[in-house]
């Protein structure tokens, strides 16, 4: 049997959940029934990047140096023509597109060069949060056009499935929920390494530690964590709050702990590759963002059997049940989120449960091999309804 042929396409390969999604299902799937090609852009100079990962799992994919974030028209114009030339050479049945850029140069340059099959995942939007309303609306109907040449969208989440059928992008026939998938296997045993990063850090285990794990961006609203560990501090003042991950506002954000008083309680550790040693040692998780597809930390988080204390934003709901495998609160709202984590630590044996609660709901759901499964099963479906259009 002839082998489906897949081009996946990201704009840039930075640490977050597109990136592991993108290398896991390049390295994962069935090498039997499926060859991937992997198409990446450039990363921003603070964002990192997910090279080792890739590395790692023997993916070593086309680089666009064009191909970025940022909108540049004479870049963008060179990075769809590098995109469209790479499509006629590797003549894939399949084009699947990760991310906005991506997703757009991508998606043209397939239907330009007759794919039959182009699939984009969402994994967030940019109607929400990230741009002004006028920027917010071209990209919303830019993306209502996209629709029309894409085989099938994937969101990443049942809430977001159901915020992009609200926004009128795709419909119920062409939208198909299919969550994240992360290699969960270092963090279900993560208890294993407790202690390791407070020796580091010379903290006993008496210390509470609160950590947030995200890229530092507007997007994961880290002002609002800050002025809630200010709150913190005042009823727990040994507690210390490590922040994993870096980005454009770094410089930034230390000033503000910085004016907030809480300097000698903020630890920034910037990307960490042991996050599996960092979750064992924390008390708690907490997600400040204004907007989410599917957070990865949150996943992690869980999976290492860590409570969590996160804003109620897309696919957020999906992972956590207030009060059962975590804590909901409003976004852009510090008090509440203060109000979350002083709860968990007054209440050990309940901050214990709902770590204990949300193990069980992201494994096995959210392991890779579900999610490799999943996608597998998709490109059989499309290739097979293709097969019989073209018999009929």
């Amino acid at each position: 049997m002839k082998k489906i042929k897949v081009l996946r396409i990201i704009t840039r390969q930075n640490i977050g959940g597109p990136a592991f999604q993108t290398i896991l299902l390049t390295s994962h799937l069935n090498h039997d029934r499926f060859k991937s090609v992997l198409v990446k852009g450039s990363e921003g100079k603070d964002e990192g990047n997910m090279d080792e990962l890739a590395k790692i799992k023997k993916v070593e994919p086309i680089c666009i140096r064009e191909l970025s974030r940022e909108i540049s028209w004479r870049k963008d114009l060179i990075a769809f023509w590098k995109i469209y030339q790479i499509i006629k050479k590797e003549k894939p049945l399949i084009v699947h597109t990760h991310l906005a850029k991506a997703g757009t140069l991508g998606r043209v340059a397939a239907k330009l060069a007759r794919v039959p099959i182009i699939v984009h995942t969402f994994h967030g939007n940019l109607f929400q949060e990230h741009f002004d309303s006028i920027k917010s609306r071209l990209i919303l109907n830019l993306e209502r056009l996209l629709m029309w040449i894409s085989t099938r969208i994937i969101a990443i989440s049942h809430t977001q499935e159901q915020e992009l059928l609200k926004y009128r992008i795709g419909d119920p026939r062409k939208i198909l929920c299919i969550p994240l998938g992360l290699e969960l296997e270092p963090f279900l045993t993560s208890g294993n390494n407790k202690g390791i990063f407070r020796r580091e850090l010379e903290l006993d285990h008496k210390t509470p530690l609160i950590g947030i794990v995200a890229r530092l961006v507007p997007i994961k609203g880290h002002t609002y964590f800050f002025k809630a560990a200010k709150l913190v501090s005042q009823e727990f003042p040994s507690a210390k709050f490590i922040v994993v991950g870096d980005g454009e506002l770094r410089s930034e954000l230390m000033d503000l702990v910085v004016d907030l008083g809480i300097k000698d309680k903020v630890i920034f550790c910037g990307f960490r590759r042991d996050l599996s040693n960092i979750y064992a040692d924390l008390d708690m998780v907490v997600l400040s963002s204004l907007n989410e597809g599917l957070p990865v930390s949150v996943i992690e988080a869980l999976a290492a059997e860590k409570p969590v204390v996160a804003t109620d934003v897309g696919g957020v709901r999906d992972l956590v049940e207030d009060q059962v495998s975590g804590i909901l609160v409003q976004k852009q709202n510090p008090e509440r989120l203060a109000q979350g984590m002083i709860y968990l630590l007054k209440n050990p044996q309940k901050a214990l449960r709902l770590g204990e609660n949300g193990k069980k709901k992201v494994y096995p759901a959210f392991d890779y091999t579900r999610l490799v499964s999943d996608i597998e099963g998709l490109y059989e479906y499309l290739s097979t309804k293709l097969s019989k259009y073209y018999k009929d």
